[in-house]
């Protein structure tokens, strides 16, 4: 997946970026998402490690 498309509200702002800031408009796109990604594991891990406490008991037993 090489392609992106995004809503036309977007390209101007994230071209004047890139040019303001002196990258690529693939490198403020690729520095975005892995920004994103990164606080979604940690959120979603969180979750998990709440879940798996609340219901260690439950697991322990169902893993017997």
């Amino acid at each position: 997946m090489n392609q992106l498309h995004l809503p036309p509200d977007l390209h101007q702002p994230l071209e004047d970026l890139a040019d303001a800031t002196g990258r690529t408009v693939e490198d403020v796109v690729g520095e975005a998402l892995r920004l994103h990604l990164d606080r979604e594991e940690t959120r979603v891990l969180a979750i998990a490690q709440q879940l798996g406490q609340a219901h260690a008991e439950l697991l322990r037993r169902l893993g017997e």
